[in-house]
């Protein structure tokens, strides 16, 4: 098991291509049931997001495994309340929406891999997702609300989609202004 970094679109001074080209890639499916491979980099998702207090979420792309995995807190989500154990997150292997319904409803969303910035994205209230557990059992479960926002964040990084693809109003710190003007013109 190992603790990774986090890729990112830009650094405090530049794009970062090497880590774009990875976080742009559409993800492959985990083999099921998972070999020592697939077992390892489930691990190091999990490690790294218990690493961190910043996270509501995290998808394995995103640390530069190129899989079908995701994890996310599934309750708790003011950082008092975080206390890592197995019952306050979940992983889903190979997850895919197979319905979505509901109100849209927007709301702002950060990313880990988009540093500095925040985009109001409009999502479905609610979500079915079809995926494995960790002990390779199919799985169907409902999210609603903002849990389903997190959950269709996650996948959204499976398929290569960051939150600066989606068309909402963009929040960028007053600090960080220059810096944005200046790439987004690059």
């Amino acid at each position: 098991m190992a603790i990774r970094r986090v890729l990112t679109l830009w650094d405090n001074v530049r794009l970062v291509e090497e880590d774009a080209v990875i976080l742009r890639k559409v993800s492959d499916d985990v083999f099921i049931p998972s070999d020592h491979v697939g077992k390892g980099q489930i691990d190091d998702l999990v490690q790294t997001f218990l690493d961190r207090n910043d996270a509501l979420g995290l998808a394995a792309p995103q640390i530069g495994i190129n899989k079908r995995i995701v994890i996310f807190r599934n309750k708790n989500f003011d950082d008092s309340h975080w206390t890592k154990n197995e019952k306050d997150y979940e992983v889903l292997v190979n997850p895919r929406i197979s319905s979505a319904r509901g109100e849209m409803a927007a709301a702002s969303e950060g990313c880990l891999s988009c540093p500095d910035i925040r985009v109001e994205i409009l999502r479905p209230s609610e979500i079915k997702v079809r995926a494995y557990d960790l002990k390779g059992n199919k799985i169907s479960k409902r999210y609603t609300n903002f849990l389903a926002r997190i959950v269709q964040h996650e996948i959204d990084h499976l398929e290569g989609k960051l939150i600066v693809d989606y068309e909402g109003t963009y929040y960028i710190p007053r600090e960080r202004q220059d810096f944005f003007a200046k790439i987004m013109k690059g």
